[in-house]
């Protein structure tokens, strides 16, 4: 679309208000209802103009979206500032964010793995989103996995009751070697979901009585629980407040978990700059540019600390029910801080889904973190994904290689950067690719012992 045709259209949605400074957008009717995308003005009195070029078509689109100071356009072009052709870089004019396409340079050492060198457990997998039931589609992942030297891969999707029943079908019909199943929460049972009043949370005893249903899905083969994101910064109390990760009511499903030998994986809070504002400072702009249904920024949320250390304060409170903290334990950017709750929490585990870009970003770091922590670490990819970024990750852990992509994605989708490799040993590789997962989640090491065993058969 013309970026002329872009910016009429945006003209009819955007509202600007001086209140506090700021620039509001409205949300489309079908993303989240309270989220808006926010840009705070560059001293109001100094910015002439700032537009967010945005593609309204009944859901929020992915568009470009591009700021300009006036000063930035030449008088002699400010006639033509429509034409989108200005924002093509060449001859010196401005550039589109979303079109920068820098073809690096450099000339170094290059491994182009074809496999995993150890067989690998993907603690972090999401068959039933991605794959949506289709037969089709999971025989072309398993062929995948099995190319790529995947022996198992854990399923978050399960949910519960009669739907557990049905993705165990789906996944272990053809495959009863190759997955582990790990059930979900229900919290709104039969309420409405637009009522939090409504919810079944909210009933009296929905701990224990999540806690009978976890015993059930355990009963039909279920390794753990997964938690997902909303879980904090989602789902809501009666009177709309936000319900705590640490409220006394969900003791008994930790409770249960640990008795029942379920292990709980838990997503809390999202990337430190999905909580800031989306403006020229953020790391994430082009990202939450495209999801600003991602961003947590505002008093509507709890801070990423607070959700951080609520979820902490359930793992300190339950020391016989073990935990994973998804996409190592939402802290990437802070590998000092993820050790210390290493160090405090003994049943706190981590894992590397869809955090290989924060993680190779900072290789001596992470490296570093990795020796250290070798027994705490599993590996996860937040799949199924495509043979070509099952390579990154091979990259990133087995090889020292340099500022090389980590998404096969054109445009970056998670920061614009590149990543390095980290090298490990084989002693870590081990571990991190399937070793720990035998040892901590239930169902895993006999698979890949079977896996192991067909393997040699070959």
């Amino acid at each position: 679309m013309k970026l002329a045709r872009t910016l009429a259209e945006a003209a009819l949605t955007i509202q600007t208000s001086m209140y506090r400074g700021e620039l509001y957008v409205p949300p489309s009717g079908s993303q989240r209802t309270a989220m808006r995308l926010k840009t705070y003005l560059v001293r109001p009195f100094r910015t002439a103009v700032a537009l967010l070029a945005l593609v309204v078509t009944g859901a929020l689109a992915t568009s470009s979206a591009i700021t300009l100071l006036a000063d930035d356009v030449p008088k002699a072009d400010k006639a033509t500032a429509k034409d989108e052709s200005l924002l093509d870089g060449k001859d010196g004019r401005p550039l589109a964010l979303d079109q920068f396409r820098p073809q690096p340079m450099l000339k170094v050492d290059e491994h182009q793995l074809t496999g995993a060198k150890y067989p690998c457990v993907d603690v972090h997998t999401h068959p039933r989103l991605r794959l949506l039931h289709s037969k089709k589609r999971l025989d072309d992942f398993v062929e995948i996995m099995d190319e790529q030297n995947i022996a198992v891969c854990a399923s978050l999707d399960g949910r519960v009751g009669d739907e557990f029943k049905e993705h165990a079908e789906y996944l272990w019909t053809d495959y009863p070697d190759r997955f582990v199943i790990y059930a979900n929460i229900d919290w709104v049972g039969g309420g409405d979901r637009d009522d939090p009043a409504t919810w079944d949370c909210h009933r009296s005893d929905f701990g224990h009585r999540t806690a009978r249903q976890l015993a059930e899905a355990k009963r039909m083969g279920a390794s753990g629980l997964k938690l997902f994101k909303q879980f904090g910064l989602g789902y809501r109390n009666p009177d709309g407040s936000l319900i705590r990760i640490d409220d006394p009511r969900w003791d008994p499903i930790w409770e249960a978990c640990g008795k029942l030998g379920l292990v709980v994986i838990i997503h809390t809070a999202d990337p430190a700059a999905f909580f800031l504002p989306i403006d020229a400072k953020n790391e994430r702009w082009e990202e939450l540019h495209r999801h600003p249904d991602w961003s947590f920024y505002g008093d509507e949320f709890p801070s990423r600390e607070e959700l951080l250390a609520a979820r902490n304060r359930v793992i300190e409170r339950h020391p016989e029910t073990t935990f994973i903290g998804a996409h190592m334990a939402n802290n990437p950017e802070n590998l000092a801080e993820v050790g210390q709750w290493l160090d405090k929490y003994p049943n706190l585990y981590v894992e590397i889904a869809a955090r290989i870009a924060e993680l190779g970003r900072q290789p001596y770091t992470t490296r570093e973190f990795f020796l250290k922590y070798p027994d705490r670490i599993m590996f996860g990819t937040d799949g199924p994904r495509v043979r070509l970024r099952l390579l990154y990750h091979w990259r990133f852990l087995e090889t020292f290689d340099e500022y090389f992509p980590y998404a096969e994605n054109d445009f970056p989708p998670q920061g614009l950067w590149r990543i390095y490799g980290i090298g490990l040993p084989d002693e870590v590789l081990r571990k991190v690719y399937y070793e720990n997962a035998m040892r901590v989640i239930p169902g895993v090491a006999e698979r890949v012992e079977n896996y192991l065993a067909a393997r040699k058969k070959d």
